[in-house]
């Protein structure tokens, strides 16, 4: 039998977004043409589009869909990075993003961009007043709404004000925290005037329910990007590109469902999530909760193992019949202590020595119970790897 706990990697598909998918795939023609069908294809997509922007909280022509996260930050930071004021060349990038986000930041390096780091405190978190510090003559700033291996929340309100009052543009990754914050962007942007402030939110569908190769990047109305994709009209030109109609719907069906959901669920998965951390903590006492013990994702434990080796602990729980993870699913299989622990100002030991378990819509308690079963072996014998390497 097999125990998913690695929801913060993908989330299990939705049967009413695979119902929608299945639904909307049966309707004939590209949404761009203007003969009959290609209208019954553009009316599905709009329909979907307008859906969503209920959820987000934004107009329906801010939103455009993409494949996916990586796709949404991707088009956030060169469109923002292409269309800058002349001579503005400063990236605000705090420590711990996500890779999409890092690696697209360091292309913009090599191009010329200047980037001014702003660290994490000792659990995480973008600290707002670094945050605005750092903005002074800054070209674009970019920001976790929480953080997707720790799982601490940050404060994304205090930020978007911070560069709306800095009169700098900012993308918002909320691929980690949608569906399990409460956000907003109509209300995220309450400070903001003109291209300024927050101006562009990632999500992506997978993290929510939906189908894996279909998101979204919320772009204010007076938001100057450039596009990152070139080839047609679409989506205000930002996108370029037959549109996917069928998931345009299943995220759409995901997104609704996630936000209606969102307040029971977080009152359910904190519970079974403190379970599985006290449960952690009694089978191994040396172990320890990094991130924020409260203001974080409702359904993530991040435990540091010490004396352990990460990817050991995964596979020995692999062999349990549970799936967990070391850090980010993107950087699965590379052999690299996690950025994020180190940006926390732990060790590279320490980096090596951690596990990310979390939770969702279809987490149990029997999930946690095999968890709690397997940890304790798990440990002892993963630590027994470590001694091992170094004799």
């Amino acid at each position: 039998m097999r125990f998913y706990l690695d929801h913060a990697a993908t989330a299990p598909l939705r049967a009413e977004a695979r119902d929608a998918w299945l639904e909307a795939s049966s309707v004939l023609g590209n949404a761009s043409s203007t003969h009959g069908a290609g209208q019954d294809a553009r009316r599905l997509l709009e329909e979907s589009r307008e859906r969503a922007a209920v959820v987000l909280g934004c107009d329906p022509i801010e939103v455009v869909f993409t494949s996916g996260g990586t796709e949404s930050i991707n088009t956030a930071l060169h469109g923002m990075w292409g269309s800058r004021e002349p001579g503005a060349g400063t990236i605000v990038l705090p420590d711990g993003e996500h890779h999409a986000t890092m690696d697209t930041v360091a292309a913009l390096a090599a191009e010329g961009a200047v980037v001014q780091a702003v660290p994490l405190d000792s659990v995480g978190r973008i600290r707002v007043d670094a945050f605005a510090d750092a903005l002074t003559g800054a070209a674009l700033a970019t920001a976790l709404a929480a953080n997707n291996e720790v799982g601490t929340i940050n404060d994304s309100a205090g930020m978007s004000a911070a560069a709306a009052d800095a009169g700098v543009p900012l993308h918002l990754d909320a691929v980690a925290a949608w569906g399990h914050v409460p956000l907003s962007f109509r209300d995220l942007r309450a400070d903001a005037a003109g291209g300024v402030g927050l101006v562009a939110m990632s999500i992506a569908g997978h993290k929510l329910g939906g189908p894996v190769g279909v998101g979204a990047l919320v772009v204010a109305r007076t938001a100057r990007i450039a596009p990152l994709l070139h080839g047609g009209a679409q989506q205000r030109g930002l996108r370029a590109g037959t549109q996917d109609v069928a998931g345009a719907a299943a995220f759409a069906v995901a997104l609704e469902l996630a936000e209606a959901e969102r307040a029971t669920e977080t009152v359910r998965l904190t519970a079974l999530r403190d379970r599985l951390i006290t449960g952690i903590r009694r089978a191994v006492p040396q172990a320890e909760l990094l991130g924020d013990p409260v203001e974080r994702l409702p359904g993530n434990a991040h435990v540091l193992f010490p004396g352990a080796v990460g990817e050991s602990l995964l596979f020995l729980l692999d062999m349990a019949g549970v799936a967990a993870s070391t850090g980010s699913a993107c950087q699965a299989g590379v052999a690299e202590p996690s950025h994020v622990v180190i940006a926390l100002g732990r060790s590279e030991q320490d980096a090596r020595s951690v596990l990310r378990l979390t939770l969702g819509r279809t987490s149990s308690d029997a999930e946690v119970d095999a968890v709690l079963a397997a940890i304790g072996d798990a440990y002892t014998r993963a630590s027994g790897a470590r001694s091992a390497t170094r004799s």
